[in-house]
């Protein structure tokens, strides 16, 4: 048998964009869990982002009747009209929204169409306005499109939230963008009307700036509900896009299938984009998830009560542990607690834990708990763990992470 050479490729042959971006974090740390389990090492992980629970059946169904039927055919790169009809009705439905057919458009996920939007939009040198913290592909997105990623801290003692002062100091003739992500991974938070008010009166005064909403974990809301941006300044509407999918709310994550609805020259942009890169999204998926949106919602209402009480357990635990602060999510199903003082600390070895990077890699050591570090979502100092996982695994991994802790002198 013949062995063939690796390619590996000497760094001349690749484009100098590879230089300025890096591997998504969370993929990076399900690649080493995965590498350490196939070790026959035991690992807690609460680094997955994606809801543990199978997609509802209905749906399941829906998909596998499309096979049946021979519904696996390339589709308009927009997305099919059952699709897209459905995304009409979640929207007049849940935000009191109405759009064209033509404002709408499918694609591989969220992901693409947030890609996608940056790639029809961003010219060498354009702003992008990042509230800290952010999900991690975000900076990376912009910078692959040329643009120049603007991050903008926040903190938890204002609950990650920009601020109409920050943003405003932000703006310059270069802004293209300001994306927000709510409620917000990883730290859960949501905006309330007011405090959306007050951002897109900051918006309002400045016309070339168009505002991106990643609204994935829409339907994750613990206390209270989400209000859609456009809902509240609906004269936003020319330069607002809102993007969603079926991932999150009805765990189909492999699925691959999103939505994003805002005005029809931005939505004709990226299905043209879509169409040059991946065609259309898969047939078979689309019309799953057509029967997602538009057919009973009690499978939702039901993945939320299972999260809201995983929240619960999850935030006593950690916060019990002296040292970190753990406050409850309002939104998502991840936990942003503040590690910071356990800096300065000695591991068992006599290592100092001089930062948050150094503490999850002393956890993962230690008690084979894998968690990520703030700082790849831009707020060093705090970890992000996901609760998408059952009960008994929340509670015996936050036991080891107690007694892991309770190790540092």
């Amino acid at each position: 048998m013949t062995a063939i050479p690796t390619g590996q490729a000497p760094e001349s042959f690749l484009a100098r964009r590879m230089g300025v971006i890096k591997p998504s974090p969370s993929m990076a740390a399900k690649r080493k869990v995965d590498a350490l389990r196939a070790e026959g090492k035991a690992i807690v992980d609460f680094t997955i982002g994606e809801p543990d629970v199978r997609t509802p059946a209905h749906i399941a169904r829906a998909g596998i009747a499309a096979i049946e039927s021979g519904a696996v055919k390339y589709t308009a790169s927009s997305g099919i009209r059952e699709l897209l009809e459905a995304v009409q009705l979640k929207f007049r439905r849940e935000n009191g929204l109405s759009f064209g057919l033509d404002q709408l458009v499918a694609g591989v996920g969220a992901k693409q169409l947030i890609f996608s939007a940056l790639q029809a939009t961003l010219d060498a040198g354009d702003e992008v306005i990042i509230p800290t913290p952010y999900w991690v592909s975000y900076p990376d997105m912009v910078l692959l499109n040329d643009g120049k990623p603007v991050l903008l801290p926040t903190t938890g003692e204002n609950g990650f939230k920009l601020t109409p002062a920050a943003l405003e100091a932000a703006i310059t003739p270069r802004t293209k963008w300001l994306l927000l992500n709510a409620p917000n991974n990883p730290s859960g938070a949501i905006y309330g009307e007011d405090e959306l008010a007050a951002l897109l009166a900051v918006l309002e005064r400045h016309p070339h700036v168009l505002l991106m909403v990643d609204e994935i974990y829409e339907h994750y809301c613990y206390d209270g509900r989400y209000v859609s941006p456009l809902a509240v300044a609906p004269g936003l509407a020319p330069r607002v896009l809102l993007v969603n999918g079926v991932s999150k709310a009805y765990a189909m994550t492999g699925w691959r299938v999103g939505y994003a609805a805002g005005p029809a020259w931005l939505a004709k942009a990226i299905s043209t984009l879509i169409s040059q890169s991946t065609t259309s999204v898969s047939q078979i998926c689309q019309l799953a998830a057509a029967t997602a949106l538009s057919g009973d919602q009690q499978c939702v209402a039901d993945i939320i009560a299972i999260y809201k009480e995983r929240r619960d357990v999850i935030v006593g635990l950690l916060d019990a542990i002296p040292g970190m602060s753990c406050p409850a999510p309002a939104g998502a199903f991840y936990v942003f607690p503040d590690i910071r003082g356990f800096f300065g600390r000695r591991t068992p070895a006599g290592k100092v834990v001089g930062n948050d990077l150094d503490f999850v890699h002393y956890l993962l050591d230690a008690a084979g708990v894998a968690v990520l570090d703030g700082t790849a979502y831009g707020n060093p100092g705090y970890m992000r763990m996901s609760f998408a996982t059952d009960l008994d695994t929340i509670r015996s991994g936050c036991e080891k992470l107690a007694w892991a802790c309770s190790q540092l002198q």
